[in-house]
């Protein structure tokens, strides 16, 4: 099996290192990393079009692959098109993340974005999120994410997906155990500071604060707080298909029909 591995924290995170080191010992496998030179986190699923992107092999690091000068996406992008392109990967695992990628929050992550990335070029496609900024013992992401390896041979998703994994920042033998869950009811209430520079022009930060739209829903965000691994497998596709039919039933599209013959629209 051929593993790509991304993140968004840098091709130098602990986490990615912890990640490549422990999926590089499981037998006929071979991991190779395309991630990005420095810190990337927050960059969605944004791609580089107007610079060009430059590629460094890791050797001087131990792992085999590529720091690249671009975003997660852009990683993945390059190394399923160009880099890779002659022996491609069986799938893409993007982490292990510093912070959890929970909510409505990971339409924001690059870590997220990486495996969409993988995803929409039709690979099985994992993200791995730790919830901590701090703690650093991986066992129990590592666990987790060996887990999901096992299983995503026969997993059948519904179009394109993304495996959406988080994981409680405790040992691997503290692990409640492993959830399938929806995505929470949790966003970042916005937290911007405002500040004054050297010549008195105002500049900001943006930051948030977690917050929940419901105490209880059973999701991904209370997965974690309850000690359990959550995994939430994420449509690429946004369609809301009831809303499509609610709008057709509501006669959208006559009425678009009904303006033009009346000299309206």
């Amino acid at each position: 099996m051929r593993i790509l591995i991304t993140n968004d924290d840098g091709y130098q995170s602990p986490g990615i290192r912890a990640l490549y080191d422990a999926l590089n010992e499981l037998p006929d496998t071979e991991v190779i990393v395309a991630a990005p030179d420095r810190e990337r986190s927050a960059v969605a699923l944004s791609i580089t079009l107007h610079d060009p992107l430059r590629a460094f092999p890791l050797d001087h690091t131990g792992m085999k692959g590529w720091s690249i000068d671009g975003t997660p996406a852009d990683c993945v992008k390059l190394a399923i098109s160009e880099l890779l392109k002659d022996n491609l990967p069986d799938v893409v695992f993007s982490g292990i993340n510093r912070g959890s990628n929970v909510g409505l929050n990971a339409n924001y992550s690059g870590t997220v974005a990486g495996a969409i990335e993988g995803a929409m070029n039709g690979l099985p496609a994992v993200a791995v999120s730790l919830a901590s900024y701090t703690f650093e013992d991986f066992s129990g992401a590592i666990k987790a994410a060996k887990f999901v390896l096992d299983r995503i041979a026969g997993y059948q998703p519904e179009g394109y997906e993304v495996l959406n994994v988080n994981v409680p920042p405790v040992p691997a033998d503290e692990l409640k155990g492993i959830r399938v869950t929806p995505v929470s009811h949790v966003v970042y209430r916005e937290v911007v500071s405002s500040r004054l520079d050297a010549h008195e022009r105002p500049y900001y930060w943006l930051g948030g604060e977690l917050r929940s739209m419901a105490e209880t829903d059973g999701g991904d965000h209370e997965s974690v707080t309850d000690g359990y691994v959550a995994v939430t497998p994420l449509k690429i596709d946004w369609t809301s298909l009831a809303s499509i039919d609610r709008m057709r039933a509501d006669g959208w599209q006559q009425d678009w029909m009904r303006n033009k013959e009346n000299g309206r629209g």
